[in-house]
């Protein structure tokens, strides 16, 4: 049966936000001292640790083809008390579990969309997001932590002489939207998503640009009004993103 959630009573949501607005977000930097630039990051009740480190050498396949520049990868994972019942670690079943893979080639994907390859040298840097606590959105707080991590461990390698500048780009962030009991709402906690028609996630930079759009009506269609507006709804929570990173790192 699929859960519902409470629908919104003169436009407040159960948690008291409205419509368009995304949940308390807060960093927390350096919290993994080992790492080059780490935060947690939390969306309300998700909680997510996006850590980066590097290594001075690049893949095998950029070597045998003679790219250049460096690269960025990421892992992303859900500890197994992030979730009210114990979810199994990846390890035990002896292969990464196909939503945990294609949440971290989104998180690769996105980062890599926020640096200039070229400009970061022969290395490689690590992304690692794990999840301490999920109440839905995790994909996206772990990108819009991402970055976060990633721009301090840039400041690491600059301190360090190993970069003379910055390669990062544009910042990047990311949200969820979707269509609840016939709302459309932004940023949306696990019970709105486990009732939502339909389920959007964003992933956009700071130039305004779009690096990725996931979306799918869940035995629900949607219209071109519809998308418009969930669009919006998500401009306007990665706007709200975007000021929240600039803050953490200021």
């Amino acid at each position: 049966m699929t859960p519902t959630a409470d629908v919104m009573i003169e436009g407040v949501r159960a948690d008291g936000r409205r419509s368009d607005q995304v949940r308390p977000v807060r960093f927390k930097n350096n919290i993994a001292p080992n790492a080059a630039g780490s935060t947690l990051i939390e969306f309300g009740n998700t909680r997510v640790i996006c850590a980066a480190t590097f290594e001075e050498s690049v893949p095998r396949w950029m070597k045998e083809q003679s790219v250049a520049g460096g690269w960025i990868t990421a892992e992303y994972s859900m500890l197994p008390y992030s979730t009210l019942d114990r979810k199994a670690r990846d390890i035990s079943k002896g292969k990464i579990d196909g939503r945990s893979q294609e949440i971290q080639r989104l998180i690769g994907r996105s980062i890599r969309a926020a640096i200039d390859l070229d400009k970061l040298g022969p290395r490689t840097i690590w992304v690692d997001c794990d999840v301490l606590q999920a109440d839905g959105g995790t994909r996206t707080a772990a990108i819009t932590g991402a970055f976060v991590a990633l721009s301090l461990a840039v400041r690491k390698l600059i301190a360090e002489g190993k970069l003379a500048a910055t390669p990062l780009v544009h910042p990047v962030a990311a949200v969820s939207m979707g269509i609840v009991n016939g709302h459309p709402m932004l940023d949306l906690c696990y019970t709105e998503d486990a009732a939502a028609s339909v389920d959007f996630n964003l992933v956009m930079n700071a130039a305004g640009e779009f690096i990725e759009l996931q979306g799918s009506g869940e035995e629900a269609t949607f219209s071109q009004a519809q998308l418009t507006g969930l669009l919006e709804l998500g401009k306007t929570g990665i706007g709200t993103l975007l000021v929240a990173q600039q803050q953490a790192l200021a």
